[in-house]
């Protein structure tokens, strides 16, 4: 049965230290309700209250980092079923296949060192690296596991091996970098768990149907591995949303410890279309890992943007600080544009302002992450209200003629915005992004 917050909070030292990084005890008690942070977060816990609250507070799906490091992705920790409810935590980690005998492999894990891109102010990049075991030979897979550590550093890396025998060598060459074990059947479960434990490594566990994965689960964590990682057998995209739904919905709604557990979906495909089709399915539908056949960069800033899309909070919009953006290096006579706080408006529109190469001013007003026109449309983005940002920034003192480009969605506060703004030229921008190179270009 979970305990509500006020119920944590009395078995909790009531210091309010603020060392788990809350500003009260009841303030941490709640967030643990919520299933939003672990019990460890508080260090002065006392072991009875740990023994009363350790199950209790635990996530119904057991969290726990893939790799190590500032790049190691979160598994896990997820505490509800829709995305309209409340925000989804830890993004699917996106993992790239590559065979231990393959020519490329050096090649390939680099490219995944080098897979990130800025999307909107988030650096976005691929999470892991899974090395199939092809030779069926232990040296050559522990030689392709320590190439693959050594050339990307910052991935997280799976051991795609279901044999003991082979696997167990490469485990211990890299157990720091603590690789994911993929993965422990019912007739090897003994001699996965044993290299899993000995290294503190987490564990994929796989068997064809929920019924028996989940004794499975049972049997693993019984020979002491606690960090497990489920593999259903779905291979279709109809049986990915089956199999991963029913497990989510067993570990949230009936607290079913056996499937509180972490999905990933492998998706390898001939066609690198039909391919990217599933996996995002499988991000949509809450696999923790998915694994991918290449690195492609269509293919990656596909499934990086689903997947960033699916992770912001649907009730908070993504927003950047309001300010004067300097973009090249605008002098005096520089143009100055307007526009909102909306992360994507203000990304575009800058990427497009250095596209033009004339070195400009970008002024971001502050309208709760909205757009331009939602922002207009819900009276946030005003005349008065530009106004006083223009006036209270000090926009004035930075420009040598007083001109404010404003977007061309909004040129019905023209007339409006002039009269507010004694002395100002208020001059009507274009209406769309990919237009603004050109009109830059053709002020000059």
């Amino acid at each position: 049965m979970a305990l509500t917050g006020v119920q944590i909070f009395k078995l909790l030292p009531k210091t309010n230290c603020k060392k788990c990084g809350f500003p009260t005890c009841l303030a941490f008690a709640m967030k643990l309700a919520q299933g939003g942070i672990e019990l460890s977060a508080c260090p002065d816990v006392s072991d009875e209250a740990k023994s009363a609250l350790g199950e209790a507070s635990a996530p119904p799906i057991r969290s726990f980092a893939l790799g190590t490091g500032a790049t190691a992705a979160k598994m896990g920790g997820e505490n509800v079923m829709f995305r309209h409810e409340k925000k989804f935590v830890n993004p699917s980690a996106i993992a790239v296949n590559i065979k231990d005998n393959d020519a490329n492999l050096a090649a390939t894990a680099e490219a995944v060192a080098g897979s990130e891109i800025d999307r909107v102010g988030q650096k976005l990049r691929i999470d892991a690296i899974s090395i199939e075991c092809a030779s069926g030979d232990s040296a050559t897979y522990e030689a392709a596991a320590k190439t693959v550590a050594e050339k990307a550093p910052g991935a997280a890396i799976i051991l795609n091996c279901r044999d003991a025998a082979v696997i167990e060598a490469a485990a211990k060459a890299i157990a720091d970098r603590k690789p994911l074990l993929y993965a422990a059947t019912d007739e090897t479960a003994e001699a996965m768990a044993a290299i899993a434990k000995a290294n503190g490594l987490p564990l994929v566990a796989s068997a064809k149907g929920l019924d028996a994965l989940s004794a499975l689960t049972e049997k693993i964590k019984g020979l002491g591995v606690e960090d497990i990682v489920l593999e259903s057998g779905a291979e279709s995209a109809k049986e990915i949303i089956e199999h991963n739904t029913q497990i989510r919905r067993a570990a949230l709604k009936k607290s079913f410890k056996p499937l509180g557990y972490p999905i990933i979906n492998s998706v390898i495909r001939d066609d690198s279309i039909l391919e990217t089709s599933i996996a995002s399915v499988a991000i949509a539908k809450y696999s923790s890992i998915v694994v991918i056949s290449s690195v492609e960069k269509w293919k990656n800033l596909v499934l990086f943007s689903q997947r960033q899309n699916l992770y912001t909070d649907p009730q908070v919009p993504m927003q950047v600080e309001q300010k004067i953006y300097e973009i090249g290096e605008p002098d005096k006579k520089a143009p100055l544009m307007i526009t909102t706080n909306f992360s994507l408006t203000y990304f575009i529109v800058s990427g497009e302002i250095e596209n033009s190469k004339v070195p400009s001013r970008l002024a971001v007003m502050d309208c709760e992450g909205l757009s331009v026109l939602t922002a207009w449309a819900a009276g946030k983005f005003t005349a008065a209200k530009i106004a006083n940002f223009v006036n209270e920034s000090g926009m004035a003192d930075m420009v040598e003629v007083k001109e404010l480009i404003l977007p061309g969605q909004v040129a019905i506060l023209s007339g409006a915005l002039e009269d507010k703004l004694e002395g100002w030229k208020i001059t009507i921008g274009p209406r769309e992004a990919n237009a603004i190179p050109t009109f830059l270009k053709g002020r000059e």
